[in-house]
């Protein structure tokens, strides 16, 4: 469980950095993503627990692969391990 909540909180992170790095704000990324603004905030906090449907929507409205931001989020993991 715990390193569920660690995943989901680093997934958050992963969402929120590439999205900064493309100098996106969170309003752009809710009208490409096809998801609330709210949403994508709680989503970038760790405090929503993510559909496999949203997570393919947020890296399409960041144009990366879903895959990409799994395996940040993992590496942000391992680093606080």
């Amino acid at each position: 469980m715990k390193i569920q909540i660690a995943l989901g909180t680093a997934l958050g992170k992963a969402i929120k950095a590439k999205r900064r790095q493309l100098g996106m704000s969170q309003e752009i990324l809710s009208e490409k993503s096809g998801l609330h603004r709210t949403y994508i905030s709680d989503a970038e906090r760790g405090s929503r627990n993510l559909s496999i449907q949203s997570m393919i929507r947020l890296a399409g409205g960041l144009d990366v692969p879903l895959s990409s931001l799994i395996a940040e989020a993992e590496s942000l993991v391992r680093r606080q391990a």
